[in-house]
């Protein structure tokens, strides 16, 4: 008998249990001893609500907006590379499970459906494309102006992965895709991460970022990838002030706090901590976003009342597509909006205009005495 999934720990749960062990491995894990992979989710528990009462709740809005544009909630699909190992309809799945929700979703260079097949599967959803810029940059060229074409309405450019961090699962099953499976973007097999090519001992994409994508990217590099496209530009991947700062500086149209699933360096911060340092530096002219460790309405509400435009989710879009498919990343949105409706009402918020820092505090406990 199929038990019943309520949240979204149950879903991964399940989608533990159906996926093969080495796919599961390299959507769950993070890097080296995965300390940051914890904090990312705990870190929420350490930040309290302090709700607002008798503030007349009866009609609750979640709409806003990201870049100018409209969604029907500030919750959307992240970034996750080969979609395809969950579920065979993979990307495609997902994007119509969002045009369902009325929200947005960010397409990964690495999918396993390409940039024309996801557009041609929901025209009308609001689409992103995550881009990481290869040594060649010709490559990183065609990807970023087929994605115009196609209208996806902004570039989110990673800028944390110089070189993949080390995931030991990864690379205790040399990890690599499925034989029928490739990222459906690119043409030939190196660049498509084919099972066909060799990566010898190691993780097959750790191997793959080493040879294909550019380490030598800096602050500079953000002129030539303005100069190839007219779409907004948001930097995934900043952690400090001082980055933001650049950020800003250089024109770019937005931040997305993260630290890549705690998938990089281990060590650093939770996004839900490291995010109030960013809202700060940016001082209101660029939109902030922040993924990582989302996992429940009230994480929403912590994430905005921070100063979080939006967050988008990973790891539970992928639990949903291996539980159902389509279905499954529904009914994980439909979870997460409706935690987060309630969430709002009883902090006494009609809508997301009027959420602001005053509630969330810092549990007292948890802030050194040092």
């Amino acid at each position: 008998m199929f038990t019943r999934l309520i949240c979204i720990s149950d879903y991964e749960q399940h989608a533990k249990s159906v996926l093969p062990k080495s796919i599961y491995d390299y959507y769950i894990s993070g890097a080296n001893d995965q300390e940051t992979l914890a904090d990312n989710v705990a870190a929420f528990s350490r930040w309290k609500l302090y709700p607002r009462m008798l503030r007349n709740v009866a009609e609750v809005d979640l709409s806003t907006s990201i870049l100018g544009q409209r969604v029907s909630m500030p919750i959307c699909a992240g970034a996750t590379a080969m979609q395809c190992m969950a579920h065979e309809d993979g990307e495609l799945a997902t994007v119509r499970a969002c045009r369902s929700l009325g929200t947005g979703m960010m397409l990964s260079s690495w999918s396993t459906s390409s940039i024309e097949e996801v557009a041609e599967a929901s025209p009308e959803t609001l689409r992103w494309l995550q881009l990481y810029i290869y040594k060649d940059r010709e490559v990183t060229k065609q990807l970023v102006q087929r994605a115009e074409r196609k209208g996806y309405k902004a570039i989110f450019l990673t800028v944390d992965t110089p070189y993949l961090g080390i995931r030991f699962d990864d690379v205790r099953n040399r990890f690599k895709l499925p034989p029928q499976l490739r990222m459906k973007n690119f043409e030939t097999n190196d660049l498509a991460f084919s099972p066909k090519e060799n990566f010898g001992y190691n993780s097959g994409l750790a191997t793959y970022v080493h040879k294909l994508i550019d380490p030598s990217i800096n602050w500079e590099d953000i002129k030539w990838l303005r100069g190839i496209t007219s779409l907004p530009i948001v930097a995934k991947g900043i952690l400090r002030g001082d980055d933001a700062r650049q950020a800003v500086k250089h024109g770019l149209n937005g931040i997305l706090v993260s630290n890549h699933g705690a998938r990089q360096l281990d060590g650093v911060p939770a996004t839900i901590d490291a995010l109030p340092e960013i809202v700060e530096a940016v001082e209101g002219k660029v939109e902030v976003f922040l993924d990582g460790g989302v996992r429940k309405g009230t994480d929403v509400l912590k994430a905005l009342a921070l100063g979080a435009k939006a967050v988008f989710v990973g790891r539970p879009i992928i639990w949903g597509l291996a539980s159902q498919g389509e279905k499954g990343v529904q009914d994980v949105l439909e979870i997460l909006k409706e935690e987060f409706r309630l969430a709002l009402a009883l902090s006494g918020c009609q809508n997301v205009k009027v959420i602001d820092k005053t509630l969330v505090r810092k549990n007292p406990s948890a802030v050194s005495k040092i």
